[in-house]
């Protein structure tokens, strides 16, 4: 019991502070050399936009995007609208330089891309969410990676306006941990997955997705690191959105990408092969691998091993079982603080790294019970400030 009370809090600790040391000092070995061209790349591309009853907002959206700092007779607009039952389509029709893609039936995303990927006849194609709003110079970032023959994707960077409210807060200091993370595998050989809210590909090397694919962004993105290509990660390029409406949303989204996470270590088994990829075996398994797998019951056992261990041994187990009842204490009371629309202050850290844990096991019974569908329900979002 001893040794695997401490082999477990050696896996949590690697997992979450561990592994962002060392993929730090590698990455600043090794930065630099990957630098993009300077010189001037400005293929011709194709931005698509999935929109499922975004009317309200697709105003904004298409005229974020005519406003993208690139030439306009080489980047070319693709909305696609499928399931939608509001007033999309007449929107969209309001701007002729729009390509508009519909059908009444709904499939999902994975299956909206696979369609509009066949009317793209650009070499380069950008995917964005409805719901984003784009900084000028993205296309531009994304793009001129491709001057490197052995970039199959690049990632731009996904950030989350601030509202103030515990999701908002939450949401925004995970994916500044995660954006580290995606700096660091990115400079050191290749991004692990990247995000659906704004991420390009090489046009050739899109493959059609399996219908039921809920995290499109990230099987796609792997896949194609599968095939040898690297995928850049861009933060000079992002895709700026609302926080979730509450924390209930914020765990419902949560749950759904947990779920999803499953799936994709079910379908991407090749990258765990070390013989392959080393390098990318190590970056799977420990930046994706171990958080939506071993870690969280590894965590989940802790707690018991602990109290058994005070009781038996008593010294630094028992402070370490005081901590943890403070930790989770802590948690508790930032959920209960939000959820009354109080702010949950330095109480955050616990209840987020709390949530995201809780969701993996959520996930995984979605998924083993194939009840995650991948057509789902729109997380509600905070409105706009």
């Amino acid at each position: 019991m001893v040794f695997l009370f401490w082999l477990s809090l050696s896996v949590i600790l690697y997992t979450y502070v561990g592994y962002a040391l060392v993929v730090w000092l590698w990455a600043r070995l090794v930065r630099g050399r990957r630098k993009p061209a300077a010189t001037a790349f400005e293929p011709e591309v194709t931005l698509v936009v999935p929109a499922y009853n975004e009317a309200d907002i697709l105003d904004e959206k298409i005229r974020n995007c005519l406003a993208l700092d690139y030439p306009a007779e080489k980047l070319h607009l693709l909305f696609i609208t499928d399931g939608s039952n509001d007033h999309s389509g007449a929107v969209l029709g309001r701007y002729p330089e729009v390509q508009h893609l519909h059908r009444p039936e709904r499939a999902g995303k994975s299956m909206a891309e696979n369609r509009a990927i066949r009317y793209v006849t650009t070499p380069y194609v950008i995917f964005t969410d409805c719901n984003t709003l784009l900084n000028p110079e993205a296309a531009r970032r994304l793009v001129r990676h491709y001057a490197d023959p052995q970039v199959g994707a690049v990632s731009g960077e996904k950030r989350v306006r601030r509202d103030g409210s515990a999701s908002g807060a939450g949401e925004g200091l995970y994916w500044k941990y995660e954006s580290f993370l995606k700096q660091c595998d990115s400079d050191i050989y290749s991004l692990m997955g990247a995000a659906g809210e704004l991420v390009s590909f090489r046009t050739a090397l899109f493959k059609p997705l399996e219908a039921d694919t809920i995290l499109d962004d990230f099987v796609q993105s792997l896949r194609i690191v599968d095939a040898g290509y690297r995928v850049v990660y861009e933060p000079g390029a992002y895709a700026l959105e609302p926080p979730s409406f509450s924390l209930k949303e914020e765990m419902k989204r949560k749950v759904r990408i947990c779920a999803g996470g499953w799936q994709a270590m079910a379908r991407l088994q090749p990258l765990l092969n070390p013989l392959r990829q080393p390098v990318v075996a190590f970056l799977y398994f420990s930046h994706r691998v171990l958080r939506w797998s071993l870690t969280p019951v590894l965590l989940l056992l802790l707690l018991p091993l602990n109290a058994v261990l005070a009781v038996a041994h008593g010294g630094i187990y028992s402070l370490l079982l005081v901590l943890q009842g403070v930790f989770y204490g802590a948690a508790a009371l930032g959920w209960w603080q939000a959820s009354r629309g109080r702010s949950a202050g330095p109480l955050l850290v616990p209840l987020y790294f709390t949530m995201m844990n809780v969701a993996v096991f959520q996930g995984a019974a979605r998924f083993f019970r194939n009840a995650q569908p991948a057509a789902w329900d729109k997380a509600q979002r905070a409105p706009a400030a």
